[in-house]
């Protein structure tokens, strides 16, 4: 069946377009441009066989400089007959024959791109400006001319291809690092099957240095996992039974097994790995500016060149039409937007491979340009300062209870709760009585947890549950630090629990980066007031609230954007979904351990390091910064050089140094990015 093009609304193709094409051409990075209709089988059949790309690298070179080679040696051949060996034979035909030869390799394919950008309604592309321009140098006589051109214009595509390639390396070798194959254990049996076909519960044998395919929950006692390819951390990770690893992880020491929990497609890697793919449809303003710009600037630049070629008979006396058609294809060439066309796009999907190196993945170049302008970040409290990891540090109940009995209530009552604070208290209790009967669970948000125990009320919370349920307590509550659950049962008030949490290592540095960068960090937390002021003077947080619930957090992100300032939030996702969705730029910390994580954060921290928001921020700043600075070289280069072109001093060699030359210069500038230290 023929393929069918897509339009939008306005009549845009929204497939086959020129950037795709070029983009394509890279080797393993033709998913820079989300394909939408064109490549289904392609990319299908490149997803189950991106690991198994056998090639010669340098072979593949070879091949891309070859016709840019074979017509370099015909030009340079050709001028040196021209001017250095003269050579009799060289005149008329065998001349316009010899450098026309020289032409096919690297003309012959940009001409066949314009034919198929006209069939496709797309006029005024790169191709068309390079075809009528070289092909108008050869019917004016200046063949060398017009092979040069082409051959500047054909090896600064190479260029591109090669940068852009180089672009996407990060990003490729995290496409290798999930397995198409894995040894399953079957009647105790390993048998080597297709990753895709494995079952949930399956048992995978994992020998040392190999990758683990699917998710999974460790059987073997310990094992310790290479994680760099999915958070940037070079530190192996050990992990103990029970716990939970993921595709892409690689097995380090002994033989471990690990039972499947999750199918190939809902992995945490193919979650990430789709989410990498299809950050290019996520645009940022100035790259969509760009776009709209040169649909516009080339077709006028093409009608000037009509203008120039013609217009001056009707005021020059000594008008001559081929030196008019000269300047005005000198016009023509230096009117290519190639350099920002090309090196805008490559220089955010730098920043998005940089970031992606770094164990941060950015949904897409728009969320960086939003982290470039960002003025405040705000960020919870528990597992993003702080470890989250809660340890009991006193138990205060009152001698009307029996405090074991209670204690083994709370615990039956915490274990329907995923907050660390009930983890904390089932370490401090131990396993939970099966025997103690729970009706009418009810976890009220920011408040604490609720149910019928003997048939009597037991409520588990802050103080704020306690004030709810009219529970009286003889008790100053601000006069305890640590963060505290107050027990009632029976409409009696029991006691409390406290419990402290320790500062991430990394969380002052956080605070100072932001701060050198011109950030004001806040901290909103539903925790207690008095810790989260502790750990805020700790750190240096001048605005610290705590005592809040998911409302009150809303009302502060928005009294913060009512002074038309920037907010980015920093928090687990999923329980600050509606304070993510108002903020500028969502970002979620830990991501690897939820999958609503992946889908609700703009940019998602794969490890719980906080120190990883500055550099994000900072990598937005660098990657606008470079962008900037290509728009303004190709636009200052371009209009001089236009100038020049139009008064006719310029030739075709500064026309390509306008063209080629600045978008190369552009391409490298880009690439920075990548070599960074952040």
């Amino acid at each position: 069946m023929a393929h069918k093009h897509i339009y939008d609304a306005e009549g845009k193709q929204l497939c086959c377009t020129q950037e795709e094409k070029i983009y394509t051409k890279a080797d393993g990075a033709n998913f820079i441009v989300e394909d939408s209709c064109c490549s289904t089988k392609k990319r299908h059949h490149e997803e189950h066989d991106h690991g198994h790309d056998h090639s010669d690298n340098s072979d593949s070179v070879f091949k891309m400089f070859m016709p840019a080679g074979v017509s370099l040696v015909l030009l340079l051949a050709g001028i040196a007959m021209d001017h250095w060996f003269p050579q009799t034979w060289f005149t008329d035909w065998v001349r316009v024959i010899w450098y026309g030869v020289a032409y096919i390799p690297v003309g012959l394919p940009v001409l066949k791109e314009a034919v198929g950008s006209i069939g496709k309604g797309d006029i005024f592309s790169e191709f068309f400006l390079m075809g009528i321009a070289t092909i108008g140098a050869f019917a004016i006589g200046e063949y060398p001319e017009g092979v040069a051109v082409m051959l500047f214009y054909s090896i600064g595509e190479v260029f591109q291809t090669m940068a852009v390639s180089k672009a996407k390396s990060n990003i490729k070798s995290l496409l290798d690092q999930r397995p198409d194959e894995v040894t399953v254990l079957r009647n105790n049996e390993p048998q080597t099957v297709k990753a895709e076909t494995v079952d949930i519960g399956a048992i995978i044998q994992l020998k040392p240095g190999e990758k683990l395919g699917l998710d999974g929950e460790l059987l073997s006692d310990s094992a310790s996992f290479n994680t760099s390819a999915l958070t940037g951390e070079s530190r192996p990770d050990t992990k103990s039974k029970g716990e939970t690893v993921l595709a892409g992880m690689i097995n380090l020491n002994t033989v471990s097994q690990v039972k499947v929990t999750t199918a190939y497609t809902d992995s945490k890697l193919s979650k990430i790995l789709v989410l990498v793919q299809n950050a290019s449809s996520q645009k940022a303003p100035t790259e969509l500016f760009i776009r709209k710009f040169a649909k516009i600037y080339t077709p006028i630049v093409v009608f000037l060149a009509i203008g120039i070629t013609l217009l001056p008979a009707l005021f020059v006396s000594d008008y001559i039409f081929a030196d008019w058609l000269y300047r005005a294809l000198v016009f023509l060439v230096i009117s290519c937007p190639c350099a920002l066309v090309i090196s805008i796009p490559l220089g955010y999907f730098g920043g998005i491979g940089a970031a992606s190196r770094n164990g941060i993945l950015i949904k897409g170049s728009n969320f960086l340009d939003t982290l470039a302008r960002i003025q405040n970040v705000v960020m919870d409290k528990t597992g993003t300062m702080t470890e989250g990891v809660f340890n009991v540090q006193e138990v205060n109940l009152s001698s009307e209870f029996d405090s074991g009995e209670m204690l083994q209530m709370v615990n039956a009552l915490e274990s329907h709760s995923t907050h660390p604070v009930a983890t904390a208290i089932h370490h401090y209790v131990g396993g939970i009585d099966r025997s103690i009967e729970l009706v009418h669970i009810e976890e009220i948000a920011g408040y604490g947890l609720k149910a019928t125990v003997k048939g009597k009320d037991l409520l588990v919370g802050n103080f704020k549950l306690m004030d709810k349920f009219g529970i009286r307590y003889d008790l100053d509550v601000n006069s305890i630090v640590y963060t505290t659950i107050a027990v009632a049962y029976d409409h009696k008030f029991v006691g409390y629990i406290t419990i402290a949490d320790n500062i991430k290592e990394d969380a002052q540095l956080t605070i100072d980066k932001l701060k050198s960068l011109g950030v004001k960090p806040t901290m909103l937390s539903g925790d207690k007031n008095t810790v989260v002021q502790y750990v805020a003077k700790t750190l240096g947080i001048r605005n610290a609230f705590g005592d809040l619930l998911p409302e009150d957090k809303v009302n502060k992100i928005k009294e913060i954007k009512a002074k038309g300032e920037s907010v980015a939030f920093v928090g687990d996702g999923v329980n600050d979904a509606p304070v993510v969705a108002l903020s500028d730029v969502g970002i979620a910390m830990g991501g690897l351990g939820s999958d609503a994580t992946i889908e609700t954060a703009d940019v998602v921290i794969q490890d719980d390091k906080p120190s990883k928001i500055p550099m994000a921020i900072n990598m937005g700043k660098q990657t606008k910064k470079i962008v900037w600075q290509n728009i303004g070289l190709a636009f200052g280069v371009k209009a001089i050089v236009l100038i020049l072109g139009a008064g006719g001093l310029a030739t075709m060699w500064e026309a390509v140094f306008a063209d080629v030359g600045v978008a190369l210069l552009a391409i490298l500038n880009a690439i920075r990015i990548q070599r960074m230290t952040f």
